[in-house]
């Protein structure tokens, strides 16, 4: 058997754009400062380690779990009327892919995400993912991406399969390699060995999982 855990955000869905919007006017309608959006200079780039390094920087009279609170209500919203205007999109062929491998005995499907648990998931089903059987580890239970993919393994029961993850971003490349996780890149934002520009010819997907 084989695990295959996904980010969310430009790995499945087109969203980190909409999403940084989203959570830059959810801290400014709550603190009134302007978040500072160069995401790979934050040690985390989670929505907690985010606001962790903006509280550590920007504003230290916060508390991280009142100011979590706060600001995930308003981002819920924000995203909630986003995707009310207009519904998130798959990148191309990831719907198809995902439900492949949920279909396969072979595979082990999870999720793994920096975002926030509650708008993960309206986004995935805005964009017709099935996940109410898929488990997942976000921002809720850690600001590390490290450790919220060692949750999601856990959670999803493997303790010792082949691991392959895909994700989109410098951070997803910096986590697999402390964990020793097979990677595959989608996209054209970092350059890796292992890239799909998205998961139309699932076949090249699929060998890089059996064969990394």
């Amino acid at each position: 058997m084989y695990h295959v855990m996904f980010d969310v955000d430009d790995t499945l869905i087109q969203s980190s754009q909409f999403d940084e919007n989203c959570l830059v006017q959810a801290v400014k309608s709550v603190t009134g400062l302007d978040l500072y959006q160069s995401w790979g200079d934050y040690p985390h780039a989670t929505d907690r380690g985010i606001l962790r390094t903006f509280i550590e920087i920007q504003a230290p009279d916060e508390d991280l779990v009142d100011l979590e609170r706060r600001v995930k209500a308003v981002f819920i919203q924000n995203i909630r009327e986003r995707l009310s205007h207009r519904p998130a999109l798959e990148i191309s062929g990831a719907k198809a892919f995902f439900h492949r491998l949920l279909a396969d005995d072979r595979f082990i499907v999870s999720l793994a995400t920096g975002g926030w648990r509650e708008t993960a998931r309206m986004k995935l089903i805005s964009a017709g993912f099935q996940i109410d059987d898929v488990s997942m580890a976000s921002s809720n239970d850690h600001y590390s991406r490290a450790r919220i993919m060692e949750l999601a393994r856990e959670r999803a029961g493997d303790t010792d399969l082949q691991l392959t993850y895909f994700g989109d971003a410098e951070w997803d490349v910096r986590a697999c390699q402390e964990l020793g996780v097979n990677l595959v890149i989608v996209g054209n934002k970092v350059s890796h060995c292992q890239t799909i520009h998205d998961y139309r010819s699932d076949v090249q997907a699929l060998n890089y999982i059996i064969h990394p």
